[in-house]
This record gives structure tokens, sequence and C-alpha cells, in this order.
């Protein structure tokens, strides 16, 4: 067991914990959640490494805990001639070959009493490590994951995704007491989201992992850890129940504080009258009662209930025009026979058009080209794709680097992207979260996340009639992932979107464009959300989804209208759809 008590920590400009407590205990699948910025990943390198940090506070782990990291940005050596195979049992092969060398060293030695207890602790470190079943072991995980077909290749040859999942294989295979996962799911597609669904669902030991997702969220974990506003909550079951749990308190709470709320307006409005009796009457008695009615008034003020695992606040993500094209069937983007290729072809005779009101994600797996043909319509200076001239564009990039230059402030960002005064910009950027010293931060100290909704905010600010966005959800908290979902819905203008969250694409899409046999065909909703239903996902699973995102949405607007009888009425008929799912 892994236990944390009122530990804090603080940065010089920033305090991120503050008298948190949790515990890990053996087997748990524990999902880590909390809005982008508020120190998840900090908290993951302290239990990795309690002695780099001066943190307050009691952190019990013991010593010999085997503890193994998937990072949030893996990176491999290119020019290794490393196969896949070669890679996840690469500690494994290792004492292999050395007790390959030591046995060839026995023939002709005359020192055999050395070499035989060198031998001995070779075989000892190789048999702890499960050595025995590693081949074995690699094939098993491969063929879960349906990625058998890989074993051979080098991982220099590998997509992205692909490279996200044999990183997860690797550091299982040893099978520590503690596998720590930041954000392993991002830029991956169905069938590898898939794939590391299986992945984690089938670890025996315990899991901490930072992830966003809604479809792993939903699947693979027993644990919530939710850290908010410098404190955590520890919830023991699964993130439905978690997010339900959360709903019943927001009700009660906000009936509580709408009855609060009245009480103290009735006492306002005694203090007032007292207030103007006091003026022409000086009776000591008089001010007597208007200073105690003052003081119980206070009271009231300070018991007001705070939950700060409720009210979680969310961006105000708006995508405005500056110039709306007003003839709905106005071709703004045109892509006439594309082709691109690298060491490979990856499309060819590529052939859509985008209208001015459309909305539509591109589907495709990792690493088929989809990034590449979305910077070729942003950069538009290819042959193959034609921009009508009142177009604006606006382009979101998963390498944030393209947009964001790592060494401005968020201050310095916004002067460059337009902005006349830092006062204007501290208005502007507050709506996406950002407030107070942070914007004085340099953006290479940011989060993902944090850097996403930097991205957001300019795009927005670009008041483009064209988006272009390259898997904007990831690194974005699933508070902030509803917000531009609907920042999506109300947007007037066109969108062409890049994404592998089924959520966002069936919510705020008009069709996809599938990438098929190297060319892009076009789908409508219906055909997609039944090709995912056959390929990927349970169909079931994902209707009552669906199902119950809207009565959540009617839950809202009843807490908005204070109808609290018809909040409970519908949550309810909540309980029931998550009982289905």
């Amino acid at each position: 067991m892994i236990k944390v008590e009122n530990l804090s920590f603080s940065f010089p400009q920033k305090e991120l914990y503050n008298n948190i407590s949790f515990t890990l205990e053996e087997a748990q699948h524990c999902a880590f959640i909390g809005t982008s910025g508020s120190g998840k990943s900090t908290l993951i390198d302290i239990l990795m490494d309690p002695e780099r940090y001066l943190f307050d506070g009691v952190l019990e782990m013991d010593p010999a805990c085997e503890i193994r990291h998937v990072s949030q940005f893996p990176q491999f050596d290119k020019t290794k001639e490393t196969t896949v195979f070669e890679y996840i049992g690469e500690e494994f092969i290792k004492i292999q070959n050395e007790i390959t060398a030591i046995c060839t060293e026995m023939e002709t030695t005359s020192d055999m009493d050395a070499l035989l207890e060198k031998y001995q602790l070779a075989l000892d470190t190789f048999d702890s490590m499960g050595g025995a079943d590693f081949e074995s072991n690699i094939n098993k995980k491969l063929n879960l994951a349906n990625l058998m077909k890989l074993k051979e290749l080098r991982v220099s040859d590998l997509s992205g995704g692909e490279f996200k999942l044999i990183q997860v294989m690797k550091e299982m295979l040893s099978s520590p007491d503690l596998m720590i996962m930041d954000e392993p799911d991002v830029f991956l597609d169905f069938e590898n989201l898939n794939a590391l669904k299986n992945l984690i669902n089938s670890h025996k030991g315990m899991l901490l992992v930072v992830t966003h997702n809604r479809y792993l969220l939903n699947h693979c974990f027993n644990k919530i850890l939710h850290l908010e506003n410098r404190e955590i909550q520890e919830f023991d079951g699964r993130y439905m129940e978690y997010n339900f749990s959360l709903l019943q308190t927001k009700i009660e709470l906000q009936e509580i504080a709408v009855a609060e709320q009245e009480e103290i307006e009735r006492y306002d409005n005694i203090i007032d009258n007292l207030r103007a009796i006091a003026t022409y009457n000086s009776e000591a008695s008089r001010g007597r009662a208007l200073k105690a009615r003052v003081r119980f008034q206070e009271r009231l003020e300070a018991r007001r209930i705070k939950a700060p695992f409720v009210d979680i606040k969310q961006p105000n993500i708006r995508f405005g025009i500056e110039n709306k094209i007003e003839i709905d069937d106005t071709i703004v983007v045109n892509v006439n026979n594309y082709r691109v290729a690298f060491d490979e072809l990856l499309l060819d005779n590529v052939n859509f058009e985008i209208k001015s009101r459309d909305k539509v994600a591109i589907i495709g797996p990792n690493g088929s080209g989809k990034t590449t043909l979305l910077r070729d319509i942003f950069k538009n200076n290819h042959d193959s794709i034609e921009i009508n001239a009142d177009v604006k564009v606006a382009y979101l990039s998963q390498i944030q680097g393209e947009v964001l230059k790592d060494s401005n402030t968020i201050l310095e960002e916004f002067i460059d992207a337009g902005f006349k005064t830092y006062d204007e910009i501290r208005s502007y950027v507050s709506n996406y979260g950002f407030e107070g010293e942070i914007v004085n931060q340099k953006i290479a100290s940011l989060s993902g996340g944090e850097k996403n909704m930097l991205q957001l905010a300019k795009v927005s600010a670009s008041k483009a009639n064209v988006l272009l966005l390259d898997e904007p959800t990831s690194h974005l908290d699933t508070y902030t992932q509803i917000a531009l979902e609907k920042a999506i819905e109300d947007y007037k203008g066109a969108i062409l979107m890049i994404s592998h969250d089924f959520y966002s694409v069936v919510n705020g899409m008009d069709y996809v464009l599938i990438i098929d046999d190297k060319t892009i065909r076009k789908m409508s909703m219906r055909k997609f959300r039944q090709m995912i239903y056959a390929s990927h996902f349970d169909r079931d699973y994902l209707e009552t989804e669906q199902k119950k995102k809207s009565v959540e949405m009617k839950i809202e607007l009843a807490l908005k209208n204070t109808d609290f009888e018809l909040a409970k009425v519908l949550v309810d008929e909540l309980e029931e759809l998550i009982k289905l799912l």
C-alpha cells in the first residue's frame, strides 16, 4: 500500500496541494483526474522520486516498491535498429545475453568458481523477473492489443500511437508493484484505444493513470482520485458512479444554497429596516438589536457550503466570426486529386469540398496522413488545395510548438497575436482559466492541457470563419472537453477536425471523411456510428451513454431554473441508465 497524509507542496508562483491525503492499495486500478494545471504530473513525480521535492506531510511507501512509468511524451532513439519484440523485452534479453556470454566463457576459463557465482547471480535475477515466460508474455500482450503483426517491425517505423502501446507493454512486462501512466491515450485511434483498454484491464498490479478519456474512464477503473483547487477527493468505485455522486451532491447543495440565500436576503431587509429606524430613534436597544442582526447575518454568510468538487469552473470557449459567409452552400475549401508520400505513399487521389457551415471530422488510423493533409490546407501552398478568397483560417496543432512559442510568456504570446494591452490580454485569457501570476509564466512550463487551452484561446481570438483542429481534445480535462463541444455546436463557420474522441465526433460533426485504402471517402454520421459499433464499441453501451448525457443536460437546465423537484425525478432516471452501463 502507498499512503499519503497531509501532503502540501508549492512552487514559488503557485500552491499546488494543501494537506491532501489518499491511499493506493494492491490491485487497485485508479484514474487520476483534475483540471489542466492542477498538479497531477507533479504529484506523479513526487511519488516516483520523493527525495527531489521539499514537501510537507508524510509519504509512506515500501523502499523496495518497484514503480514503472509511461510518460506523457515518450521518446525513442530512431537511429536504433531495434525490433518491437527486442524493445519490449530489452531488459530480459540483456540478462539472457549475459547468461549466454558467461556460459561461453566457462568453456575456456581457469576461474570456474567466480564464473559460477556470476552465472548464479544472473540466473537468480532472470528468474525473479519472470524471465522464463517473458517471450510468451510479450506474445500475449501483442495478441491482446491485436498488434502481433508488429512483432518483427523496427520501432522507428511505428506510428506515435503504436509506439505508445508498445511502451505500455514494455513497462508492464516486469509486473511492477505500481504502474503509473500519464495520459497514455493521447492521439490513439479507435482501434489502439481499445487495445489500451484491454492492456489496462488485464494488468494484475496497482495502476495510477492520468486520463481525460471518457471511454477509458468508464471502462477501466475501480477508484477515482480527483485533484481540484489544491484538494484531493477519493472515491472507491467507477467514474460514472463518482459523477453521479457529484451530481446528487450538487442538487442537495444548490437547494440548501437557495434556502440560505433567501434567509440572508430576509435578514438584509430586517437590517435595512433597523438602520432606517436608528436614524431617527437613538435608543440603545435599537442599536444592540441592529448589531445582533448584523452578527447573525455574518454567521449565515460564513456557513455557506463550499463544494470545490461540485462547482468546477469551466472555461468560456467561444468561436466567434469576423466575416461570416452568408450563403451556406459556398465552398470554402476544395481539395482535388491531393497526394502525399514520405517513405511510402500515404494518401492518393483525395477529393472533397467543405462548405461554409460544414462541421467535418477526418477519421483514420494513426500515421495515415491526416495531420499532413490538415497542415497543407492551413499553409495553402499545395496545387491540389484551393481556399476561398473570403476565408480566414485558424489552426490548432497537435504539435503545440507549431502554434505556441515556448520562450514566450502567455502575455507575450497574445501581444504577438495582435492584442494591444496587457489588461486586454488578462481579461481575455481569464475566460480560459489563466488568472493571476500564471500569465507571466513561460509557455514551456505549462502542462499539455494548459498549452491546448492557450491554442483554443488563440483560435477563438482569430475570429476565423474556417477552423482546422488537429486533436483539439488531447490533454484537455473532461470539463473543458464538454465546454469545447458546446463551442463547436454554437460556431457559425466551417470546421475540419481530426479526432479520435468518439464523443466529440458524434456530438459535434455533420459527417466524417474516412481514410480508407490510401484515399478519403465521405460517410454519413449514421453509417459512421454503425461502423464504430461493428468494429470497436458496444452499440447498446454508446446509445445508453447518449441517453445518459441527454438526461444530465436536462438536470443542469432544471438546476438553472431552481426546479429541484424535477431535478430529483431526472436523477432517478439517470440512476437507471447508469445501472445499464
